[in-house]
């Protein structure tokens, strides 16, 4: 029997790579392949298991340099391009210099630029020149607080915020209950809304908040995705949304920008809902 011809294939292609450190419970990397092009390739790799719920103390243990670094290290035979740690609160939890020092070790240990959620917020803010961030949380009321002290070291106004207080299986939250905590912290003029955690799923209902709030809604996979790949110099790919895609920077209704203080001073009040929640502060 004659060899068939595959020639015409002429692959495979070339690929770029983003190295990925996770935390040990991160369950949502189908997620952060989707806001990647075709020619780039994820590699994740996740920090050691701690016998610790969602908290400060589990994001301080899962975002030590060492820790970091090893994570690191274990991606240098692939050499990818860039390096993120994808976590919000291990990276906001050392505040804005503790977020820079993690970067720098690893940067370190991979020879390579290195990016962070909490570091990827900041860059997302400045470049959408946000100056009033309203947030979503799943956490409890310390690990919130603690979100809202290193945004605001970044000289960002949190003008509302609203929590889950969950500590395990964040990655089952339904996207409808993360609409509904949006409409809760976006309460008054506020120029975006910001989901934190990268285990709590945000892909699909980042288009659909920002046609209803009217404000660009970033997420802490999708800041992740977008400034890893910035680095490579390409960009995310995804349905329509202010950060990766400048055309959607423009409120089509009113032909204005949505950004800045596109929204409205209140929106209604969701009625009867079952999580906690923080007002503005």
């Amino acid at each position: 029997m004659d060899a068939m011809d595959i020639s015409f294939l002429g692959g495979p292609r070339p690929q770029r790579g983003v190295g990925v450190v996770a935390p040990f419970d991160f369950a949502l990397d189908r997620e952060l392949w989707r806001w990647v092009p075709d020619e780039v390739s994820l590699h994740l790799t996740r920090t050691p298991y701690v016998p610790v719920e969602v908290s400060l103390d589990l994001a301080r243990l899962v975002s030590e340099h060492e820790t970091l670094s090893d994570g690191v290290r274990t991606l240098t035979a692939i050499a990818p391009e860039v390096v993120a740690y994808a976590c919000t609160s291990g990276s906001f939890v050392g505040g804005i210099a503790g977020e820079r020092a993690m970067c720098e070790a690893m940067t370190r240990a991979g020879a390579v630029p290195s990016v962070t959620t909490s570091g990827a917020l900041l860059e997302a803010l400045t470049e959408l020149g946000v100056r009033r961030v309203a947030l979503v949380t799943p956490y409890t009321v310390s690990v919130t607080r603690a979100l809202e002290e290193y945004v605001a070291q970044a000289g960002v106004l949190v003008t509302g915020c609203a929590f889950m207080g969950l500590t395990r299986h964040i990655w089952k939250v339904p996207y409808r209950d993360v609409a509904d905590m949006a409409r809760r912290a976006v309460r008054g003029a506020t120029d975006a809304l910001f989901i934190s955690c990268t285990n709590l799923p945000t892909y699909d209902v980042i288009p659909q908040l920002e046609a209803e709030l009217r404000i660009p809604v970033l997420s802490a996979n999708q800041v992740t995705m977008w400034a890893a790949l910035r680095r490579l110099g390409t960009r995310a790919v995804g349905p329509y949304q202010a950060l990766i895609d400048p055309a959607a920077r423009i409120d089509p209704a009113g032909g204005g920008p949505v950004l800045p203080g596109a929204l409205p001073e209140a929106l209604p009040n969701v009625p009867g809902e079952e999580q906690q929640q923080e007002g503005p502060t």
